[in-house]
């Protein structure tokens, strides 16, 4: 198996006839999934999407793929081909949309409705191709066979994209549910039949490469939600994905069942199920919806609340329920429903939420205590009979953390891929296809953009880190006026401090130290602001250290007077 390195250099130029793949987001983390392919000098983009913060990004609203790779090249870019309609596939495009407006979108109907009201907001008005499976369309230089499969949201496809220089098959997000909920299972049959043909390399969904077996189908929630309805006292709070539909389906049924009301929390929620429900995706018996506004009227035991934030997003409605800061509010009786799996890297916020709704006194049921979600991606046992059906040349784990694209990895050389042909990439690594073999062959940068209020891009790690240790440490500002004639301190040291010590006059034992440090420095020749500055840092940096064994940001202020 060949591994990315950090010494990778940059790639030499792609060769005639060859076909490169650059990953600029989704290998090495769950979420922000891209790929470009490149052949004859023409981009085919696969996914765009974002990722969410961690407790350790404050303030970020999202994270974007690294665009730097292809931002002078845009006009070389045949379409964007979405695979599904998640946030982590989706979530960006309106990003690259405003770099350039006319990039054909290419993807299911229910993943373009998704876009579409996405990009409204972005007030971008795109073109799109809607497709389906079977469907064969050149893009470009790009000849793509589009193909069903099945996930956690309906309309996901799989794409083969055929080139001179060989076959790529793109699992997109999937698993192998032989039971779905909507009857549209991962087509095999075509798998078979691009394995016939050949698939020189196969970019497969690693998610849940650690995972032994099979995942359970979804039709198996069905009666654990049902008999969680049945046995609430009071209202039913259920969270999920609002992209969710199928788990939305069988919350519907279930409320229908146990004779209850459904209200939609949250304007994700709202909007795309909405556009589910209208395309013919969602059922929705009459009568069944009601407004959040009318549920006041209702008695508890006949509301179900359908929500978003089930991975403990601070803004989400979940978490504002938790904390008591939504219209909507549970309490003894109350039973709320996580129906989602953890995404690594949430599990403190989501652990944060549970414990504030049973605080409140509700019930909470999940993943780790009932049947009430399973995974929308394929298990070890799947993917070894995807590797044994198409029997690829060459194969790249996508989609996943390291640890997942190394078990992934491990799967394919089980069934018989030999290891130099199974290519261990992360975000940024090139990986070029010439003459049927994949190899390595350098890295192009690849960071992350963290989009923060208004703006994209500018954030910087610098910056992260500043806030942080805002966060963590706390703040403490030093302000002197400095005679410029004699060097005499004509007013302060004053120092004022937040998250530091309760009170101020914890630093009135180092104004003497502070005072006599500034004249000794203008008495031995500094004149400068800055140098003034540094010497108000070092020492209530070391008075801090040493009396209060914090580390806070600290800010001088020095005024020549």
């Amino acid at each position: 198996m060949s591994h990315p390195h950090p010494d990778l250099t940059l790639p030499p130029p792609l060769p005639d006839g060859g076909l490169r793949v650059v990953p600029l987001g989704g290998l090495g983390e769950v979420g922000r999934n891209m790929a470009v392919l490149e052949y004859g000098g023409r981009l085919l983009v696969i996914d765009c999407g974002v990722l969410f913060p961690e407790d350790n990004q404050p303030g970020v609203d999202l994270i974007l793929p690294d665009f730097d790779y292809i931002r002078d090249r845009l006009d070389d870019i045949d379409a964007i081909v979405l695979t599904h309609g998640h946030e982590d596939h989706i979530g960006a495009v309106p990003y690259l949309l405003r770099l350039r407006r006319d990039i054909p979108l290419v993807g299911s109907q229910l993943t373009l409705a998704f876009v579409e009201a996405k990009l409204k907001e972005h007030r971008i008005t795109p073109l799109t191709l809607a497709v389906r499976e079977g469907q064969v369309e050149k893009l470009g230089a790009f000849e793509c066979e589009f193909v069903a499969v099945n996930h956690s949201i309906p309309d996901a496809l799989a794409v083969a994209v055929r080139t001179p220089a060989g076959t790529v098959l793109h699992t997109g997000d999937f698993k192998m549910d032989q039971l779905p909920l909507d009857g549209r299972i991962t087509d095999l049959r075509a798998f078979a039949r691009l394995g016939e043909q050949g698939v020189d390399l196969f970019m497969v969904d690693s998610t849940n490469a650690e995972v032994p077996g099979f995942v359970t189908p979804e039709r198996e929630i069905g009666p654990v939600l049902d008999q969680v309805f049945a046995e609430s006292t009071g209202r039913v709070v259920v969270a999920s994905f609002a992209s969710h539909v199928h788990r939305v389906q069988q919350v519907i049924d279930a409320a229908v069942a146990n004779e209850r009301k459904v209200a939609l929390v949250g304007r994700s929620m709202v909007r795309n199920m909405g556009i589910a429900a209208e395309l013919g995706y969602l059922r929705v018996p009459d009568g069944v919806l009601v407004d959040q506004k009318q549920i006041e009227k209702l008695a508890d035991d006949r509301v179900v609340l359908m929500c978003t934030g089930s991975q403990g997003e601070p803004m989400a409605a979940l978490s504002r329920i938790a904390n008591g800061d939504h219209k909507v509010s549970v309490g003894p009786g109350d039973t709320v429903v996580l129906a989602s799996s953890l995404i690594p890297g949430n599990e403190n916020a989501v652990f944060r939420v549970i414990n504030g709704l049973m605080r409140l006194g509700a019930r909470v049921v999940h993943s780790g205590n009932a049947k009430v979600h399973v995974s929308g991606h394929a298990s070890a046992g799947e993917l070894l009979y995807c590797y044994n059906i198409l029997r690829p040349r060459n194969v790249m784990p996508v989609h996943g953390e390291v640890r997942h694209l190394i078990a992934n990895a491990a799967l394919a050389v089980r069934t018989g891929v030999p290891a130099d042909r199974v290519v261990l990439a992360e975000d940024g690594v090139v990986v070029d296809l010439v003459d049927g073999r994949a190899s390595v062959v350098g890295a192009v940068p690849c960071g992350y953009v963290y989009v923060d209020g208004s703006s994209v891009g500018e954030l910087t790690e610098a910056e992260l880190k500043d806030r942080r240790i805002l966060g963590d440490e706390g703040f403490v500002s030093i302000f002197a006026v400095v005679s410029s004639a004699d060097g005499k301190v004509l007013a302060g040291p004053q120092i004022h401090a937040r998250g530091v010590a309760e009170q101020d006059d914890v630093f009135d034992g180092v104004l003497p130290d502070l005072t006599a440090a500034l004249e000794e420095a203008v008495r031995g020749g500094a004149t400068d602001k800055q140098q003034l500055q540094q010497v108000m840092r070092r020492v209530v940096g070391r008075f801090v250290s040493n009396k209060l064994r914090r580390r806070p940001m600290i800010i001088p202020v020095v005024v020549e007077a």
